[in-house]
């Protein structure tokens, strides 16, 4: 809160706050960060608890997010700015000279000129017409000094800011995990069959075989169909990026039938509608798996996580949390050594997300907004 105040008095004090964007990115997601904070003191008390630590993991994502992105942008302006004061600095350096001269000298002698009457008034004409830009110097210099200043006060708190929020995100994911483990609420569509499971992962060796085999051997049920207007603007099930499209091939020139997402560690995933669990757990080489079943004959199939959540035949609700990315959150220091260097924050980790109709794979972008 300190913070706040003090960058706020700084840029509301000058005209430095229309270009401050940088540093209101930084307060506003400092913030976010402190509800994060209430939040998760709320959430033991919540009658969904679930649901609550769901919305207070991400609100913790998003302020990480957001001051990460703050601070890289403070760091490019302030390296902007001293780089700006640098390459002036013999116009600054004889600029403080006059301001410093004229400091020192008495108020009536500076309205004194020695050839007398006519060559003070004179001086006086030329003094009034270099006083603005004179003094619009001063201003300038003024609101990037201030502007520094700001921005400086912003990365010294930063690891205080980090730090706790880091650490705030880490102690909601335990609580949502163990919130998870203690579900009990959750429609039940059918209890996983173990053995027929074990049978169909031993007799198939590829991803599409095993989730022809998964229709073929489910109930006839229909899971609670989505909207039709939802179809192609979903969410993505995890804050990311398209790392690979569609059938795009890889380096190694292999092309596969879904997307790959580029994401942060730890980050979380989430359903993005109402959809029954098919299955989750180890499959074949794609490590940890999840598939859903949103509508009749249609399966989400989401690879890659390091943790899974939930049980098979449940039907979740959206925006239910179904698993956490793999990978160690970053330290504060290299998180603070990453903005210096003006890199936004790393992707380490990739989802694998496929959609099925049928027995045949599509487009994911029919179901989800991947721009």
């Amino acid at each position: 809160m300190i913070l706040r105040v003090t960058l706020l008095c700084c840029c509301l004090g000058s005209a430095a706050f229309a270009q401050s964007d940088p540093t209101a990115a930084a307060i506003a997601a400092a913030d976010r960060l402190e509800e994060a904070g209430a939040a998760l003191a709320a959430a033991g008390d919540s009658r969904d608890r679930v649901a609550a630590l769901t919305q207070t993991v991400r609100a913790y994502e998003d302020g990480l997010v957001a001051l990460r992105d703050g601070l890289r942008r403070a760091a490019i302006r302030q390296r902007t700015i001293e780089q700006d004061l640098a390459a002036r600095s013999d116009d600054v350096a004889r600029l403080l000279g006059v301001l410093q001269t004229m400091g020192r000298a008495p108020a009536p002698l500076l309205l004194l000129h020695p050839s007398g009457p006519t060559g003070t008034a004179r001086a006086g004409m030329m003094l009034s017409d270099v006083t603005p830009a004179l003094q619009a110097d001063v201003d300038a210099l003024r609101v990037q000094l201030e502007e520094i200043t700001a921005l400086r006060a912003l990365q010294d708190r930063a690891a205080g800011l980090l730090g706790n929020g880091l650490a705030g995100a880490q102690d909601a994911r335990a609580q949502l995990s163990a919130a998870i483990s203690d579900r009990t609420d959750l429609p039940q569509r059918f209890t996983e069959d173990a053995v027929q499971t074990a049978l169909l992962i031993a007799s198939t060796d590829t991803l599409d075989a095993f989730a022809g085999g998964l229709l073929r051997a489910i109930d006839g049920g229909v899971s609670a169909p989505l909207d039709a207007a939802a179809a192609g603007g979903l969410d993505l099930p995890v804050q990311g990026t398209i790392l690979r499209g569609f059938e795009q091939p890889d380096a190694a020139g292999i092309s596969r039938p879904g997307v790959l997402i580029a994401a942060r560690p730890r980050a979380l995933v989430t359903t993005p509608g109402v959809a029954t669990v098919r299955y989750r757990g180890p499959l074949l080489q794609y490590g940890n798996v999840t598939i859903l079943e949103p509508a009749a004959d249609v399966l989400w199939v989401f690879a890659g996580m390091a943790e899974v959540f939930g049980e098979v035949g449940q039907v979740l609700p959206a925006g239910s949390p179904v698993g956490l990315m793999g990978g160690e959150s970053p330290e504060v220091d290299a998180i603070l050594s990453e903005s210096a260097q003006g890199v936004s924050g790393n992707r380490t980790q990739t989802l694998y997300l496929e959609v099925r109709e049928g027995q045949s794979p599509v487009d994911p972008a029919t179901w989800f907004a991947l721009e």
